[in-house]
């Protein structure tokens, strides 16, 4: 049984272009994450799962240099994309990290994947945290593509959450820090670039652990200041997307 993490991430946005390979202290910030999550001990692999589309050769070769692998599928459908990614890798289970999310912690996914080890299920749900996190089982994801009715799956949460077909369980034991409070830590915006930059310029690109982040934030809220204001706009844009259609039987 494989175990991995798949960071999921594109070249296309619209808010902020490139805003993957945007430079931030001379790294690109889709490699800040990378560089977190290399660290987990649980995940057997860790894949960045990005479109077969030019734009994103580039990703593809950030991956690479960074000793990591990486699959190219769907550009609009995360689901199908993901599914290839199982297929080729034979994955029975994967935690899912946002490319935007990039303070995201190996720590939290490994949790997530120390809970399906002990307790199997079809998708652990972590909604509602700092970053967002999911773990899929990958035999329920193959389900979900079955029954879909749409090509764009950027929000998948439904799919699992709101059918009544899966075993869904809350993560478990989840340790305080990840306990999302008045902090913006996603890359949308221009803004949102600001902050990172200031946070990842100020607590040293070697030393970003959570704990380090938070701590600075602390003593230095004007910096919170910066972007928090935009989780509004974003929440009123995920509620926009936040559909999904089942197929019907005839």
């Amino acid at each position: 049984m494989v175990n991995c993490i798949f960071i999921s991430v594109r070249n296309s946005s619209s808010r902020l272009p490139n805003k993957a390979i945007l430079n931030i202290c001379g790294k690109p910030t889709i490699q800040h994450l990378i560089e977190n999550i290399k660290k987990s001990k649980s995940a057997d692999k860790v894949i960045l799962c990005t479109s077969d589309k030019s734009a994103d050769d580039v990703l593809c070769q950030i991956a690479a240099d960074c000793g990591i692998e990486y699959f190219r599928g769907s550009l609009d459908d995360k689901l199908v994309r993901w599914m290839s990614a199982c297929e080729k890798y034979n994955v029975d289970f994967f935690v899912n990290v946002d490319g935007d999310d990039l303070f995201f912690e190996s720590d939290l996914a490994d949790i997530i994947i120390e809970q399906y080890k002990q307790d199997p299920c079809d998708f652990i749900d972590g909604n509602g945290l700092y970053n967002d996190v999911y773990g899929i089982k990958a035999s329920a994801l193959r389900k979900v593509c079955e029954i879909k009715d749409s090509d764009s799956t950027e929000y998948i949460r439904l799919y699992f959450t709101e059918t009544n077909m899966f075993d869904v369980r809350r993560i478990k034991t989840v340790p305080q820090k990840y306990l999302k409070k008045n902090v913006r830590m996603t890359l949308d915006y221009k803004e949102d670039l600001v902050f990172f930059e200031k946070v990842i310029d100020g607590v040293s690109p070697k030393k970003l652990s959570l704990d380090n982040i938070i701590n600075f934030l602390y003593n230095n809220p004007d910096i919170i200041d910066i972007n928090y204001f935009l989780d509004e706009k974003w929440k009123i844009n995920q509620e926009k997307i936040k559909h999904f259609k089942i197929k019907q039987n005839d």
